[in-house]
């Protein structure tokens, strides 16, 4: 059994409203990369691929990989326009005899050793698993302008976290034909958020739900960081 970390590291990090890019800040004295790679660097994970911007390959090699000797990062690999573009060019980095691909936004840093092991026994039993947290707050979904439209059953509401794990010939297969099939899909105004959401479009395969950490938080605006430092303070 061979498993791959595709860590997403691509993205420009606008609702920071910092002059450094999110991956980069630094948190606990490291920047925030780190810890998910960390984590993946600990763990049962075989190979990294560090899926990174344009131009950032030489300082994230430098800077993070060699300097905190992360020897499972295989490939560094360049992202593109929007999410799902990244992921493609980061399973198309990976070796082709993987079995597993555990997909991580690495903005996310508190992934844990627990959470990858429950990951790789759902994806070994199902083929297909995301990880997330049953949601504590009651759920709307709106109308388009604004109003309360339905109330879900909050027993059957999470929120969804990464990584987000899956054979790796079948996720690879389908964003290789997402690739070819992304204009029609834009067309419709299909918009693919997660890779789940792959596997869900293309595929009647069910996708297992599996229970990740109410910490396994994402850093998106600045509003996070003091709560990223507080994780890392009662760890």
């Amino acid at each position: 059994m061979k498993t791959v970390a595709i860590v997403l590291a691509a993205g420009s990090g606008s609702r920071m409203k910092s002059d450094v890019k999110k991956q980069y800040m630094e948190i606990g004295g490291k920047p925030l990369i780190y810890y998910s790679l960390k984590a993946f660097e600990e763990s049962i994970i075989d190979d990294i691929v560090l899926v990174v911007s344009r131009g950032d390959e030489e300082y994230v090699r430098n800077e993070i990989v060699d300097k905190y000797h992360f020897d499972k990062v295989t490939a560094i690999v360049e992202g593109g326009l929007y999410r799902y573009h990244s992921v493609r060019r980061g399973l198309m980095a990976a070796a082709p005899d993987c079995d597993y691909a555990f997909i991580h936004d690495g903005a996310r840093p508190f992934v844990n050793d627990e959470i990858i092991m429950r990951a790789l026994r759902a994806v070994k039993e199902h083929g297909a698993c995301v990880v997330g947290m049953p949601v504590k707050d009651t759920i709307k979904i709106s109308d388009d302008e604004g109003f309360a439209r339905e109330t879900p059953d909050r027993a059957h509401t999470w929120m969804i976290q990464t990584p987000q794990v899956f054979s790796y010939k079948m996720i690879l297969e389908l964003y290789q034909k997402l690739d070819r099939v992304e204009e029609d899909l834009m067309a419709k105004g299909v918009n693919i958020t997660d890779d789940a959401m792959v596997v869900e479009y293309f595929t009647d395969k069910k996708v297992k739900l599996v229970e990740g950490s109410y910490t396994n938080i994402k850093i998106t605006t600045p509003e996070d960081i003091p709560t990223a430092e507080a994780i890392l303070r009662n760890r």
